[in-house]
């Protein structure tokens, strides 16, 4: 029997390893193996991606039909792509069937416009121009006879044809100044320029052309003047036998080159180095006292290394993967000395012999967008409404095809990124320069720097002057950077000259300044409308780029490290990331929206010259450079594949791209409910999500005015009084939540504490707590033994409140647990400061003294209300005094505050005395609840 039993557990064992070998050949559940025997996720199989590398996981699959709007690759590919892809000079179906007779199928030109010999379209108006404008020369050929300009035009020198309204003042529009010339206009003819000052500051340098810049770029080789001024007259640099020239101009030491570190500015010390001592690989061997021979010379019985490392007797020959593969995790691989251990692809090395996953998605450009890590492995994914590249492997944009805009001082013209075509959207203009868009509605928003204004049209009726509305005509001095909320529909812009951020509404017709200190230079901005935050860039004595709320509120700076000159930024909504170029360091970086992980992704004094502004979509950066006079584009990953998309322009200035995706949709938390623009009188801003419990929305009113008592109409602003010391803005709290929420305005300065109780039944007035006063000798005196120093009688005279309110759902604002009280109008004490703190310590000890004494001599017992208090005295009996508060049975229903509020308290004595709150003072420590002393007096509301 147990015999039998022996066998049959053997059996049981060997069935079960049987089943342990055959379940470690095997994938996981969620897994598909490849027939290289390669586990991938199910989810991958069938996806148009050969994931297996063998293509396994895309065998036997369904074969799709492609909808009609996508493209069919055909063929065994079984593929569909965007037909917006088709004949785009990029192939995207792995068989390029969507490049395919694209000459045959190209259509021509819109009427119009001319068809260049690159098959590129032209706007009529850049024929015969004397500009290269199609790239290949062909729109100035056959131009026989000289531009003629109209009865209304000045004829430059140049043959450029300029209005006759802007000759002669103090613009020069003719690219040699020829219209501003002295015999045509008199005087010196000194150009004007928007950088022009009358004096310069101490730490500028003015230029020979009026600019002014920083004094210590003089002289530092790179030209920032216009009329590169400031590298003339300059003493010829030269450095030591023993230094190194950098590319500026600087000398570091000789011994700094080819070191790893850039020491030099533009980094010029580390380029062109090759590391000759690296002695690294299967094809190289390190001898022992640091000679390198090839691996060949290893164990050939030849001395080749002088210290004979080379012919080790006792491993010459020896095989270490034979025993324990080397003690290696994964593949070991046998040298003619020792061996190495490596690991298969995805995996690496975390010591000598043990492998680990490689985490592909530290890498920033391992994907277009989204990277998602599987052990062994990666996998690239695109956001909605971008599509896989099943060429490129980069997201690229679904729908219609994307384009440019970009400011060319006197126009702003249109490019077509897919079919190329060139055009003019906006004529006649004097100097524009800063430039955004509002994509849902086709409509273009754009500065012009002479005039001073801001302007606005549909795109498609935007070259007919009397369509371009002025939205701000007045108190611009020089508007330089826009940017709209394309949810709110605001419009937010700097301006350089009275260094401020404005916004106003989308027509105009309301307005603010939100951010006027700290700035010195302010120069582009952008926002984020969904998560409620506006960025901006200032180039001025310290430079930065900066973050805060789009209602002003919630300051913080992003870059001030190694930045010298942001001129332009940009978001990529897509993957979270603030873009800018350094005209002065000529580079493109990124930082994510909170500053962190910064990435340079070019840098090259020769391929940008003076970048001016930037725009981000897809894999690819686009700028302008005023130097080189044209716009470029490259990819973002790599900084490679450079391309000018337009040259020989006039002075190109913003740039941005139209498409749906630039411009995601969203709520409009002005208008979520059945009210109207938030409910305020004036302009309703977006607030910054900080949290979950952040508001959606703040009020403003107009510069000079504050947010009434509700917190939404406006009112004139309170006059200021220095010896006033303010509080920051109220906090606001929810009964029965005990969530708290600090709020914030355009100016914290005006902000008002406020008390509003919650209404029980029906409403009650809001009490606005607007100013303390210290309390009179009687008053204090009638308070009794529980009267402090901090004591202070709440007034109920109105004042002017803070210019904004937040709105999160709860139109009632509660004092909370975290209210900070500041006391306002306390006047100075004459006496000095020592006799008061005497008289203070004194009247303590008397204080104290005597609560002994009463504590002493009475005995109370509280039951709810009564009272009863037991009395011993000295030849009389013991008497029980009861009493009751006759406010208590006022009131039936309950209310938030004890019974006291508003009515007289009966005290020891029988005496009414005046109600008494006891309110925090400070704001440091949560107090557990609002105290109210029924046995103190209350305050009185009649004064």
């Amino acid at each position: 029997m147990w015999t039998d039993l022996r066998i049959l557990l053997l059996f049981n064992l060997f069935v079960l390893r049987l089943h342990f070998t055959k379940a470690t050949d095997e994938c996981e559940d969620g897994q598909f193996q490849c027939n290289n025997k390669r586990c991938i996720p199910t989810i991958w199989r069938c996806d148009d991606d050969d994931d297996c590398s063998d293509n396994s996981d895309e065998e036997n699959c369904r074969k799709q039909t492609c909808p009609p709007e996508k493209f069919d690759c055909g063929g065994s590919t079984n593929k569909c792509v965007s037909l917006s892809w088709r004949c785009d000079g990029e192939k995207d179906c792995e068989n390029g069937a969507d490049e395919e007779d694209c000459a045959s199928d190209a259509k021509a030109c819109p009427s119009g416009e001319f068809m260049c010999a690159n098959r590129k379209c032209l706007a009529t108006v850049y024929v015969c121009d004397g500009d290269d404008d199609c790239g290949d020369g062909s729109d100035e050929l056959k131009c026989t006879s000289p531009l003629t300009c109209g009865p209304n035009h000045l004829r430059c020198n140049t043959s450029e044809c300029v209005p006759l309204m802007w000759s002669c003042d103090g613009d020069p529009d003719c690219s040699d100044s020829s219209d501003e010339g002295p015999e045509r206009c008199g005087g010196d003819g000194a150009p004007y320029l928007p950088n022009r000052r009358a004096n310069c500051t101490s730490g500028e340098f003015r230029c020979a052309n009026g600019e002014c810049v920083r004094l210590t770029w003089k002289c530092d080789g790179d030209p920032d003047c216009k009329d590169k001024s400031d590298e003339s007259d300059c003493p010829l640099l030269t450095c030591r036998p023993d230094e190194f020239q950098c590319g500026d101009g600087s000398c570091i030491h000789g011994t700094k080159q080819c070191n790893k570190v850039h020491d030099c500015p533009d980094h010029s010390d580390e380029s062109g180095c090759v590391n000759a001592t690296k002695c690294e690989g299967p094809l190289k061997f390190l001898c022992k006292n640091g000679e390198c021979i090839d691996s060949s010379k290893v164990c050939d019985s030849v001395k080749d290394c002088k210290d004979r490392s080379d012919e080790p007797k006792k491993e010459c020959g020896l095989n270490e993967c034979m025993i324990n593969n080397g003690g290696c995790s994964h593949v070991c691989m046998d040298r003619p000395i020792g061996f190495e251990c490596q690991c298969p692809t995805g995996y690496r090395l975390l010591d000598k012999k043990t492998c680990g996953d490689i985490d592909e998605c530290e890498n920033p450009d391992a994907c277009s967008q989204i990277c998602i890590n599987y052990k062994g492995d990666f996998k690239c994914e695109c956001y909605e409404g971008y599509e896989m590249d099943p060429v490129t492997k980069t997201c690229k944009a679904e729908g219609k095809s994307p384009y440019l805009l970009f400011t060319n001082r006197h126009e702003i013209r249109r490019i077509d990124l897919v079919k190329r075509d060139y055009s003019q959207v906006v004529s006649t203009q004097k100097n524009a320069v800063a430039l955004d868009l509002d994509v849902a509605n086709n409509r273009v928003f754009w500065c012009d720097r002479f005039h001073r204004k801001i302007y606005s049209a549909f795109i498609h009726e935007a070259s007919d002057p009397s369509q371009q509305v002025p939205l701000v005509e007045s108190s611009l001095q020089t508007p330089v950077g826009l940017a709209v909320d394309w949810l709110q529909h605001n419009l937010y812009w700097t301006d350089s000259g009275d260094k401020s951020i404005s916004v106003a509404s989308v027509d105009g017709t309301k307005r603010r300044v939100l951010v006027s200190t700290d700035l010195s230079e302010p120069r582009a901005i952008a926002l984020d409308p969904h998560h409620g935050f506006m960025y901006w860039s200032d180039w001025g004595t310290r430079a930065k780029i900066e973050k805060a709320g789009m209602n002003g509120v919630d300051r913080q700076v992003l870059v001030a490290d190694n930045i010298e000159w942001p001129n332009g930024i940009t978001l990529d909504v897509a993957n979270r990331r603030l873009y800018w170029v350094d005209s002065k360091l000529h580079l493109i970086a990124s930082v994510d929206l909170n500053g962190a992980h910064r990435r340079t992704h070019m840098s090259s004094a020769e391929r940008l010259g003076h970048p001016y502004a930037l725009a981000v979509f897809e894999d690819r950066i686009y700028w302008t450079d005023r130097d080189k006079a044209a716009v470029f584009m490259a990819n973002r990953l790599t900084g490679e594949d450079i391309h000018a998309l337009a040259e020989n322009l006039n002075d190109p200035h913003d740039i941005v791209v139209f498409h749906q995706l630039r411009q995601p949709q969203g709520p409009d938390s002005c208008n979520l409910g059945s009210v109207a623009n938030g409910g305020c009188e004036y302009l309703c801003l977006k607030a910054p999500q900080i949290t979950e419990h952040s508001p959606k929305y703040t009020c403003a009113c107009p510069d000079g005015q504050d947010l009434g008592p509700d917190m939404r109409g406006c009112v004139p602003a309170a006059p200021r009084d220095d010896m006033t010391a303010t509080s920051s803005p109220p906090t606001e709290f929810t009964p029965g939540t005990g969530a708290t929420e600090g709020t914030g305005g355009v100016s914290q300065a005006d902000a008002i504490p406020r008390l509003t109780t919650a209404p029980s039944g029906s409403p009650e007035p809001l009490t606005t707590l607007s100013t303390l006063k210290p309390m009179s000798s009687q008053e204090s005196k009638a308070l009794g033994s529980h009267s402090t120093a901090t004591t202070m009688i709440l007034s109920t005279t109105p004042a002017g409140d803070s210019s904004v309110s937040q709105h999160s759902g709860s139109e009632h604002f509660l004092l909370g647990e975290n209210l900070t009280v500041a006391v306002l109008g306390v006047v100075i004490p004459i006496v000095p400061i020592v006799a008061t703190v005497v008289f203070g310590l004194v009247c303590t000890a008397v204080y104290l003294v005597w609560r002994n004494w009463r504590r002493n001599s009475t005995k109370s017992m509280n039951f709810d209300n009564p009272v009863y208090r037991k009395t011993t005295g000295e030849g009389e009996e013991d008497e029980i005094h009861i009493g009751r508060t006759d406010a208590m049975g006022h009131h039936a229903h309950h209310h938030p505050y004890p019974q006291g509020v508003g009515m007289g308290v009966v005290a020891a004595g029988g005496g009414t005395c005046p109600q008494f709150i006891a309110l925090p003072l400070g704001g440091s420590m949560p107090d557990p609840g609002t105290h109210w002393y029924t046995e103190q007096p209350m305050l009185s509301t009649a004064k």
